[in-house]
C-alpha cells in the first residue's frame, strides 16, 4: 500500500532505523508505476556521506522520476526512502527540504522577475522564520524580523559571491545567461543548507570548457560545504571523471552500480547506454 502524504511525526519516529552517519540516502526497493508503465522498478542503492554519486541512463530510463520520488514531488507505488536513518517516504517537498535535501531541476525554475539576491533569499527564509510560511512570506515580500533579514541578506550575498554572481545580485534572474542561471539555481539550493544536494543535468547546454568548470565547481561544493551530491547527467565523460560511484538505470531498472571504471566496462551498461556514445 502506498504511503500517504499525511504521515505524522510520531509515525515517522516509529519507523525510524538506527542512524548511520555514512548512509546519507538509503533508497529501498523504490517503485513507481504510471498506469501500465513501470517507470521505476525495485531500485535500491545507498549514497554515502561525502560522495559525489552519479545516476545515468538513456532517455526514458527513469532518472528524473527517481529524483522526483526522492524529493517528494511524486509518491512511490512501493518502497522506502531513508535520510540519515529516518524514513521520510511520502512526505511533502517542503518537509524534505527542511530536513536537509535540496535539488535543482533539468528545466531551470527560477523566479524570473525577481533579482538573483531575492531568489536566494526566498530559499533562505525557510530556515530563518516559519519554514514553508517563511517561503510564502519571501515570495509575497512580507517583512521578516530585521535581524533575520540582515542575516538572510548577508548569507545570500556570500552564496552569490561563491558562484561568481555577487556583482549582479540585483539583476533579474531572467536576464542571466543560461550557465549563470544554473549557478544561481545551485546558490538557491545551497541556501537551504542541505546535507544532500541533488543536481538534475547540471551540464545541460554547456560547452566542453564550461563542463570542466562545472566539474571543478561541484567538487568545490562537496569540499567547502561538506555535503553529499547526487546528480543526473547525460555527459558520460563528466560523470566518469567526477563521481565516486555511479548507478545506471535502464527501463526503470538498476542494471549496474559501482565505481566508474567498473561501471564503464559493464557489458549491460555498454549495451544500454555507453555504447551509444561512441
Amino acid at each position: 500500500m502506498p504511503p500517504t502524504w499525511e504521515m505524522t511525526e510520531e509515525e515517522i519516529r516509529a519507523r525510524r532505523v538506527p542512524v548511520d552517519e555514512q548512509r546519507v540516502l538509503d533508497v529501498r526497493h523504490m517503485t513507481r508505476q504510471f498506469g501500465g508503465l513501470l517507470a521505476v522498478s525495485n531500485v535500491s542503492f545507498v549514497v554515502e556521506k561525502g560522495e559525489i554519486f552519479g545516476l545515468i541512463g538513456p532517455n526514458g530510463a527513469g532518472k528524473t522520476t527517481l529524483f522526483n520520488l526522492i524529493t517528494g514531488l511524486i509518491q512511490p507505488t512501493s518502497g522506502q526512502l531513508y535520510f540519515r536513518g529516518e524514513e521520510y517516504t511520502g512526505q511533502r517537498p517542503h518537509y524534505i527540504a527542511q530536513k536537509g535535501i535540496a535539488r535543482t531541476f533539468q528545466n531551470i525554475r527560477l523566479f524570473g522577475s525577481l533579482s538573483a539576491l531575492e531568489n536566494v533569499k526566498i530559499a533562505r527564509h525557510t530556515h530563518t522564520f516559519g519554514g514553508i510560511f517563511g517561503l510564502i512570506a519571501g515570495v509575497l515580500n512580507l517583512p521578516p524580523a530585521p535581524e533575520d533579514e540582515r542575516k538572510t541578506t548577508a548569507r545570500a550575498m556570500e552564496l552569490l559571491e561563491m558562484v561568481g554572481l555577487a556583482e549582479r545580485a540585483h539583476v533579474q534572474a531572467r536576464n542571466f545567461a543560461y550557465g549563470d542561471q544554473r549557478r544561481l539555481e545551485i546558490a538557491r539550493a545551497l541556501a537551504l543548507e542541505p546535507r544532500l544536494l541533488l543536481l538534475d543535468e547540471p551540464a545541460a547546454g554547456m560547452n566542453a570548457q564550461e563542463k570542466q568548470g562545472l566539474s571543478d565547481f561541484i567538487r568545490m561544493l562537496r569540499d567547502k560545504f561538506s555535503i553529499t551530491i547526487l546528480l543526473i547527467e547525460h555527459h558520460v565523460p563528466l560523470v566518469m571523471g567526477l563521481c565516486d560511484r555511479i548507478a545506471v538505470l535502464d527501463f526503470g531498472q538498476l542494471i549496474a552500480l559501482g565505481d566508474p571504471r567498473r561501471v564503464q566496462h559493464d557489458p549491460a551498461v555498454i549495451e544500454a547506454y555507453l555504447g551509444d556514445e561512441g
